[in-house]
Parts: structure tokens; C-alpha cells; sequence
């Protein structure tokens, strides 16, 4: 049918053509099996994620998955219940292009309350199919062909590509091992007349380690004065531990002057899939940032944004999750003592790393395979978050699962 629709179009244009596809069709002709029209990649490097690997061979092998960051214990059922509510009460259509006010004017709310900023929700947030996008969009948004970024490594997967694929330059810095800190003077020794953003990340994905208040004096310092961006990844807010305060750039007037603040409510209340985020920035970045957003996405899930608009107002939801993602840090820590590996510090986030120097001296991916084919545990192999592929010997593990699941993983890793 569609090569005879074809054929209709066509003999309305070009007898000529006409004639070729009734050939085709009488299976005198037949046609080629390579058409030659081929793409040039914008990403001639990349591949498909570890993250897909790891959790395909976890499915494949029947192991416990403590590789991919997400929990398998239920959500809040008070949440559900109102987006179930929005549903029923009709609120099914487009929202705004920004987000719908009412939970923008929720998070300004919450904002103002824990760090003390004023932020106008009609012009300086913008609501996001996830963290990640909003990431890109911010990127795409100040990125020219032949600029340069900042990127500090291990990095969240998505970062290089989003800078690449706009035509400019990822400048890699290593995080200082063990304990994943920022080499500030590296920082400065890579800024030059390019340097058009540097992007941050705390609490971090894969380490858990947290941005200090010197941290911040320090990038403080580099930024003053010149035209840099900073993007902010901070989807991991309410997810620090250990009495440590989160330091937002939310904090810091001088510093959100030039700032893209990026948000996840999937990694917030633990629905991961509702894949629902936000952006805020000064005035005139949002207004290039939805530039970009009103023809991408344009308009996000409209049912689970009416919900959290009400379910925002109960800050205990909120308040408590650093203390609920704690016990699971501190429980799957003390079942991993009973193993060969060794446990480095994880300040925040939902991942904790491990060195496994006394069990193999196989790089990380190999090992990470291994594991999970043969002692039935998927993790995720640092190595996979450097650029080229630096290697530690180190494994990230999920802990945001339920009790059981690390119990039914730890028992397993302690056979190693």
C-alpha cells in the first residue's frame, strides 16, 4: 500500500519515476540494500552507556542490580494519590510553557525558606522533563562553536556529550582521589579567553562527595569578574548526609548571577521514572534558556505537577529525606564490612564507592562484568565516568534499596 501510494505521488511529478517503481513492483527491479545517504556524527564517540550494559546483563543474569541509580521501594502513596486526584480532576491538558505556576511559586516558596533567596517564579524558573535535560538545555543555551567547559571527572555521563554535541570543548579535571576533592589551582590553570562555563556537581554522581563553603569561596574567586557561566547540577539536594548543609548556589546572590540551577524531583521523592525536573535562573538566562525549551520539550507531564504543587507544602517530606537516605548508607556499610572490599566516604547522593584491591587487580569494567555474572551483583565501574577511561580499580554501588536487597547483594559480595 504505501509503495502504491508512492507511486500515485510520484505520477503526479516524474514519468520517468514512475516507470522505475512499476518495475520494482513486477519484481523486475529491486532496490538497494545500502541507500547511500549517511550520517556525520555529532558524537563519533559514543556508544551505548554503561548503564545500559550493566542493567541488561543484570536482567540476563538474574543479578541483584545495585549498578543504575534508582530504588525499587515504593514512593510516597500521598503523592500518588495527587496525581491520581489531578487526573480525576480533569488536569490533563498542556501546562504552561514554563511549568505550572502554582508550583513554581511552590519552589520560590521553598527556595526562600531554606537559603534565604528570593527567586520570581514567573521569570526565573522553569519546569523540566528531568535534570539531565535541563542540563542540556542550559548548556545549549550560552554554548558557541569553540568554546570551552569545565568538566570535573568522574562526571555524570551526560555532560560531555551535551558540551560536544553544541560544538565546543570539554576541558576534563581530574577529582583528587581517594576522597574526590577539587583541584582549585588545575581550575585555574585552565581557564583562558574560551573558558565560557564550568559546570559543578554536588552532592556528586558517582562519588558522594559534597561541595565545601571553601569550594565555593574558591570558585568564587576564578569566576569574579569574568564572563563565565556556572551550571550547577544539583538534583541530589535533599540527599546529604552527616549534618553537612548543602551548599547551594542558591546561597550565593554573586554566584547565581551567572548561574543555571539544575533539579531533580525524581531523585527528590524516589520517582525516578516521572522523569521531572527544574531550572532556575536570573531573568535573562531563563528567557535564553526557554528559547531553547519551548522547541524541544515545550510543555512537561501536566497530572504530576499539579500534585507537587501541594505535596511541596509539607516540608517534612523534604526535611526528612537526608536522614531516611542516611540509615540506607550507614546499613548497607556495615553489611559491606563483612566483605573483601573496601568502602571509601559518600557524603551524599545515592551511591557509595568501593576499592576491591584485595579481591582482583582486573580493571574496573572487567571486574564489574565478572561480578555480575558470576556472583550475581551489577555495579557500575568508575572508569566508565572519565573521558578516557582512568581507572582506579573502583566500583559504584546503589544503595537506595530496600534492606532486603542489599542484604541479598552483600551476601553475595561477601563470597568474593
Amino acid at each position: 500500500m504505501i509503495l502504491c501510494a508512492a507511486s500515485n505521488i510520484i505520477h503526479l511529478h516524474d514519468k520517468k519515476h514512475r516507470s522505475f517503481l512499476r518495475s520494482i513492483l513486477a519484481g523486475k527491479l529491486s532496490l538497494p540494500k545500502h541507500f547511500p545517504v549517511t550520517i556525520s556524527s555529532k558524537l563519533p564517540n559514543v556508544g551505548t552507556t554503561i548503564f545500559t550494559v550493566m542493567s541488561g546483563l543484570a536482567t540476563e543474569y538474574g543479578a541483584v542490580n545495585l549498578g543504575q541509580g534508582f530504588p525499587d521501594f515504593p514512593m510516597d502513596a500521598a503523592l500518588t494519590k495527587l496525581v491520581n486526584k489531578a487526573m480525576q480532576d480533569n488536569y490533563n491538558q498542556y501546562a504552561p510553557m514554563p511549568g505550572w505556576m502554582p508550583l513554581r511559586e511552590a519552589i520560590a516558596e521553598k527556595v526562600s525558606f531554606l537559603y534565604g533567596t528570593s527567586i520570581n517564579p514567573d521569570t526565573e524558573i522553569t519546569i523540566t522533563p528531568g535534570g539531565t535535560y535541563a542540563i542540556y538545555s542550559a548548556f545549549t543555551a550560552i554554548l558557541q562553536a569553540g568554546d570551552e567547559v569545565i568538566v570535573f571527572e568522574p562526571a555524570y555521563d551526560s555532560y560531555i556529550p551535551n558540551i560536544e554535541v553544541n560544538g565546543a570543548k570539554a576541558v576534563t579535571i581530574p577529582l583528587v582521589y581517594p576522597d574526590y576533592h577539587i583541584n582549585w589551582e588545575a581550575v585555574r590553570a585552565a581557564i583562558n579567553p574560551k573558558t565560557r562555563a564550568i559546570i559543578i556537581n554536588s552532592p556528586h554522581n558517582p562519588t558522594g562527595a559534597v561541595i565545601s563553603e571553601k569550594d565555593i569561596e574558591a570558585l568564587r574567586e576564578i569566576t569574579e569578574g569574568t564572563d563565565i557561566f556556572i551550571i550547577s547540577d544539583e538534583v541530589y539536594e535533599h540527599l546529604i548526609f552527616d549534618q553537612i548543609p548543602h551548599q547551594s548556589i542558591l546561597r550565593y546572590p554573586d554566584l547565581l548571577q551567572r548561574s543555571f540551577v539544575c533539579f531533580s524531583f525524581g531523585k527528590v521523592y524516589n520517582c525516578t521514572g516521572w522523569k521531572l525536573g527544574y531550572c532556575i535562573a536570573p531573568a535573562p538566562l531563563t528567557k535564553e534558556f526557554r528559547k531553547i525549551h519551548q522547541f524541544n520539550c515545550f510543555s512537561c507531564f501536566t497530572p504530576t505537577q499539579v500534585a507537587l504543587a501541594e505535596f511541596l507544602k509539607n516540608r517534612e517530606a523534604y526535611l526528612g529525606l537526608p536522614a531516611f537516605m542516611q540509615q540506607k548508607r550507614d546499613y548497607f556499610s556495615r553489611l559491606m564490612a563483612s566483605t573483601r572490599f573496601e568502602l571509601l566516604s559518600s557524603h551524599g547522593s545515592y551511591f557509595i564507592c568501593a576499592r576491591y584491591h584485595k579481591i582482583s587487580e582486573e580493571a574496573d569494567r572487567d571486574f564489574a562484568i565478572r561480578l555480575t555474572k558470576e556472583a550475581g551483583v551489577a555495579t557500575i565501574p568508575v572508569s566508565a565516568f572519565y573521558r578516557d577511561g582512568k581507572d582506579d580499580h573502583v566500583l559504584r554501588f546503589c544503595f537506595s534499596k530496600k534492606e532486603e536487597t542489599l542484604e541479598k547483594a552483600v551476601e553475595k559480595l561477601a563470597a568474593c
